[in-house]
This record gives C-alpha cells, sequence and structure tokens, in this order.
C-alpha cells in the first residue's frame, strides 16, 4: 500500500525525491520504494521525519510495533571508521551547524576542533546566544590521567600543551550563559561530540592518538539504545567535574537520553 502520509508530507514542504535521498544518503529509487510502502530503516525514518518536520509515527505507524519491542543493538550505528581522521572534514560541520538544542563535547583535550574549523568559536557562540546549549568537558591538565596519557602517546606537542590552547580558544564561550566548560580527572575511556541527536564517539585505544582511533556515528531512535548509553556516560562525568571559573554555578545533570 502506498504511503500516502510521506508523499504529502514531502509535497507540503517541497521536498523532492532527489531531495530526501541526498539527505538521507540512499539512491532516488530507494526513496520512491518508501512512497510505494516499503518500510525504511530505523535511522532513515528518523532522518526523514526530521527533514520533513514530522512526527515519525505519523509517517509510519506500522513501525511503532517494532519500535515498542526495543531497537536493535547496530540500529543507531550509522557509519564506523577505522580511524577518526577518515572522517569527512564536512560531516563534522554538518553535525555542528544542525545542531539547535544541545552540544556535548568530551576529550582530553579537544585540540583538533577548533584547528580543523576556523569558525567554530564563532559558530557555536552564535548558537549559545539562540539558546543553544554548550557543555564542554576537558581532562585537567594537573591531573595523573594527563601525565600517563602523554607517556602513552609521546606525541611531540603534548596534552598539556594542546589543553591550553583549547582554553584559549574556547575562552569566548564562556560570556555565554548557554555555555560551560570543566575540567574532568577520571580515567578517559572515550571521547564523546553529540549534536542534539547524533553523536560522534571515540574508544580511547592504548598508546594511540584520537585521530588515529576508531570512530562511531550514532543516531538517537529511542530511549534504551546506543546513543542513550553513552550519553548517560557524559552526564555520569559531568557531575564529577569542576568548573573552569568557580563563580558559575553548575548547570544541572540533563537525562542520559
Amino acid at each position: 500500500m502506498a504511503n500516502s502520509r510521506l508523499r504529502t508530507a514531502m509535497t507540503k514542504c517541497g521536498a523532492t525525491v532527489e531531495a530526501v535521498a541526498r539527505d538521507t544518503e540512499v539512491s532516488p529509487k530507494t526513496v520512491q520504494r518508501w512512497l510505494s510502502g516499503r518500510l525504511p530503516h530505523p535511522r532513515h525514518r528518523h532522518a526523514v521525519a526530521h527533514l520533513l518536520g514530522e512526527d515519525e509515527e505519523f509517517l509510519w505507524p506500522e513501525a511503532a510495533i517494532q519500535q515498542a519491542a526495543g531497537i536493535g543493538g547496530a540500529a543507531e550505528i550509522v557509519a564506523a571508521y577505522p580511524r577518526r581522521a577518515h572522517v569527512d572534514v564536512g560531516r563534522w560541520w554538518r553535525l555542528i551547524e544542525g545542531a539547535e538544542r544541545q552540544i556535548d563535547l568530551l576529550g582530553f583535550t579537544l585540540y583538533f576542533l577548533p584547528q580543523q574549523h576556523p569558525e567554530l568559536i564563532d559558530v557555536l557562540l552564535s548558537k549559545c546566544q539562540a539558546g543553544c546549549q554548550l557543555r564542554i568537558v576537558i581532562a585537567d591538565p594537573e591531573s595523573d590521567s594527563v601525565r600517563s596519557r602523554d607517556e602513552e602517546e609521546g606525541e611531540p606537542i603534548t596534552l598539556v600543551a594542546r589543553i591550553q590552547t583549547s582554553l584559549k580558544a574556547f575562552e569566548p564561550l564562556l560570556s555565554c550563559e548557554s555555555a560551560d566548560m570543566r575540567f574532568q580527572d577520571a580515567p578517559l575511556y572515550n571521547s564523546i561530540f553529540r549534536f542534539d541527536d547524533e553523536m560522534f564517539v571515540t574508544p580511547h585505544l592504548y598508546a594511540t592518538p584520537g585521530n588515529a582511533a576508531p570512530l562511531l556515528h550514532l543516531r538517537r531512535l529511542g530511549p534504551s539504545g546506543l546513543f542513550s548509553r553513552f550519553a548517560a556516560h557524559f552526564e555520569g562525568l559531568w557531575a564529577d567535574t569542576r568548573p573552569l571559573r568557580q563563580d558559575r554555578p553548575q548547570q544541572a545533570v540533563r537525562s542520559g537520553e
């Protein structure tokens, strides 16, 4: 049975088959199959619903039963890369620019982000001023974990030097009430980069710099998937951080979902 709700929603917002295919990274023929009644993959349903400004349950009511049964372990994995350096810079920028509600950044230094994106701070500042909540967590440069990690990596530019560079780069954001930046000194098992309902996760490997570590691109489909597990991990670390500026109250911890 043809999906008249999907066709009507596309017509309403002027989205062509080609535009939907481009946004969801599938072929136009696949979109035609969706219009003919085929149920898309969960991550594609999420992307199409976001593009069209409709509820996923409205566009595909038959998916509700599957959703209630739980999310498969791999359903939220959009892509996996052997190295973070393999991720196209444009993909990073699309997620950064597209975030409207929440951006969470967790890593040892986050040094590469402003280096990789010269306009990053201006864009983040603009988003914060528009109400987007920004939380940044980096390692305490005086912590034992930083000293141990420096010895492991043996990089020419030390973690402490990269942290100091990041602090200087991100400093303008501290003028915005919607932004907060904090230190953590717990063992850091992964880096997390959350942009609303999408996330990059980089597990830390022994003696391996971040740009050479694997990366997962996740997209949230529900409250019980991989995305929420890593989001909850961020919340746990956030609760144990200390502010760079002691005069700022700690923001309330949000749900891991």
